[in-house]
């Protein structure tokens, strides 16, 4: 599973997240920069000490205890999920924001903006920080554009789009030094999981579900299948019958559906689809729920359609709250089946 939380759903979609373009500008400079220490829990002098990462780019040294980092791309909200404090940031969307936890959201808006979540960076920015690490997550062909010049600014550690989520997790805690959060989280990912399979085992066993969903880049009048993102979780971590694509082809949810296909969705035993915090299908998604056809299906009327709120799926924290959400969802399903 790739780390992006809603990411490769066509071309339309990957542009939202990263552009195949940055801003190439000077990236000397002797300003002393500001900002925040980069990770939680370090200290004391450790400049000189370094160890070796592994990444997309070769193994890379960096220092032992980073404290100035600059996240790019899908690296910022990982990295400030484990504690980190970054003292650069890229552009997150608004919608990531409004869903973080009120510290996370802090720590980001604590760090200077270096980019646009379109992908443009602007390198004598970030080199005026003088940071002593940097993490990036973005398209090779990005990389072959600018990774050099990402390189002698600092240690640069990079991630391709592909990067399956849990190893994503794992190797920016070690490369930012905040394993600690990460153990914490890891053992209650699965402590999470395991309650879920072991309450609902039966409520799962032979049910049909899919899961539905419609993003703010979605032609009018279409809504597509999701089968990446967190319903990877619900299936590949849960155990629910879910749709998936078949073996070398492209996601289900790569493929956009009309309204007219909705109907359809009467094959299944039970829907998942988006919600916010508050439980209220999602802005992109409410369309979907005007239609008579929804409102028709015996999913629906019978109560078995369920929203399910996601609020990222790159990282141990938002997963957890999705399963939170997941658990109270199916919960609902008691005498429905």
């Amino acid at each position: 599973m790739s780390s992006n939380p809603v990411a490769r759903r066509g071309t339309a979609f990957a542009a939202a997240l990263m552009s195949a373009s940055l801003l190439l500008t000077a990236c000397g400079s002797d300003g002393d920069g500001t900002g925040n220490e980069a990770a939680a829990g370090t200290s004391g002098d450790k400049s000189a000490e370094t160890r070796s990462v592994k990444a997309e780019n070769g193994t890379v040294e960096i220092p032992a205890a980073p404290r100035r980092i600059v996240t790019i791309g899908n690296t910022n909200l990982p990295f400030i999920d484990l504690g980190g404090k970054p003292v650069g940031v890229t552009e997150v969307s608004d919608s990531e924001l409004a869903v973080l936890p009120k510290e996370q959201k802090t720590a980001y808006e604590a760090a200077e903006v270096v980019g646009s979540s379109g992908g443009d960076v602007d390198l004598e920015k970030l080199a005026a920080l003088k940071p002593d690490l940097i993490l990036v997550q973005f398209h090779t062909n990005d990389w072959d554009k600018v990774g050099k010049r990402l390189e002698s600014i600092a240690p640069t550690v990079l991630w391709g789009l592909d990067t399956e989520w849990k190893a994503f997790a794992g190797e920016i805690a070690e490369a930012g030094n905040v394993t600690d959060e990460l153990g914490r989280q890891k053992t209650e990912f699965e402590k999470k999981v395991a309650e879920i399979k072991k309450t609902y085992g039966k409520t799962i066993d032979g049910t049909k579900f899919v899961d539905v969903s419609r993003g703010d880049w979605s032609d009018p009048g279409t809504f597509y299948i999701a089968d990446i993102g967190c319903s990877e979780i619900a299936r590949d971590d849960i155990g629910l019958d879910l749709p998936a694509a078949a073996e070398g082809k492209d996601p289900l949810a790569y493929e956009s559906l009309p309204f007219e296909q909705i109907g359809e969705l009467s094959t299944y035993d039970v829907i998942t689809y988006p919600v916010d915090a508050e439980g209220r299908p999602t802005e992109p998604f409410v369309p979907v729920t005007k239609t008579n056809t929804w409102k028709a299906l015996p999913t629906v009327t019978s109560g078995r359609a369920l929203g399910v709120f996601c609020p990222g799926n790159n990282s141990y924290g938002p997963v957890n709250r999705y399963l939170d959400s997941l658990d109270g969802a199916l919960a609902a399903l008691a005498g429905k089946l």
